[in-house]
């Protein structure tokens, strides 16, 4: 399925795809980097934007899901984010507790849509792939799938195999989505580089909260395929993306943040 097929599903039209990629050069800050996404949903569903796609790497930020923060040590959880350099916040969508920083993509794909309700589950299976797709290109060996112990544990997880070893394998990308009436945002960070922060704070975090995963299942890029960088990764993504739509660039200056 293309990008093109995937909104046709929706909109019933044939014609030519286009994408708008905006680069976001620097984080606006722990909290306003996840607003933003909202607000260009919003701005979707008005008409006032068309189809886009937001690329940033991010402040350090681990964002904890609805349930974490039902749970008695929610509190010290978020005390061991801010003492590991993390900034903890509360995401709309569900999941649990994941980590991000200066060495992560975060990727958010924006699209009106007059019946975004009907495509979610279609959604994470394709960008899924199409994530993979992405990672295979800088030569990770990636594949689509919840491992088991994984942090923020999600069927449609992307994860990577480590070539020395075949029976570890580490999270790469997590996924989530926020639909309302018509429009959505899909969200994802690829972790490329630097995973010991993350590790470290998820180590924390989750023990706070009391929930068992195994810290083995956080890595990067970088640990498996040694010198990828961000960069990369991000060439490797619109590379794929250009053979699914038409992509044109804008300033990050045009939304107005």
């Amino acid at each position: 399925m293309t990008i093109r097929e995937l909104s046709n599903m929706n909109d019933g039209g044939p014609g030519p795809r286009t994408l708008t990629v905006v680069r976001q050069e620097k984080t606006l800050g722990a909290g306003r980097d996840l607003e933003f996404g909202l607000e260009l949903l919003a701005r979707a569903k008005s008409g006032d934007i068309g189809p886009t796609l937001r690329l940033y790497r991010p402040a350090p930020t681990v964002a904890f899901g609805q349930r974490d923060t039902r749970l008695p040590g929610f509190d010290a959880a978020a005390k061991a984010c801010r003492a590991n350099g993390f900034e903890p916040l509360i995401r709309r969508a569900g999941g649990r507790a994941a980590a991000y920083h200066e060495g992560t993509l975060v990727v958010d794909h924006i699209e009106p849509d007059p019946d975004a309700i009907a495509g979610s589950k279609t959604r994470f299976g394709y960008f899924g792939e199409l994530f993979a797709d992405a990672l295979r290109r800088v030569g990770v060996q990636a594949a689509v799938g919840e491992i088991p112990g994984e942090y923020c544990p999600g069927e449609f997880s992307v994860h990577g195999t480590d070539p020395a070893d075949g029976a570890h394998r580490v999270k790469l990308v997590g996924t989530a989505q926020r639909v309302v009436a018509g429009g959505w945002l899909f969200s994802s960070v690829i972790v490329v580089e630097n995973s010991a922060p993350i590790r470290k704070v998820l180590t924390d975090s989750y023990a706070a909260l009391g929930l068992d995963w195994d810290p083995a299942t956080a890595g990067a890029v970088d640990d498996l395929v040694p010198g990828v960088d961000v960069a990369a990764v991000e060439d490797a993504l619109l590379s794929v993306y250009s053979g699914h739509a038409t992509l044109e660039t804008a300033a990050f200056s045009s939304l107005g943040a």
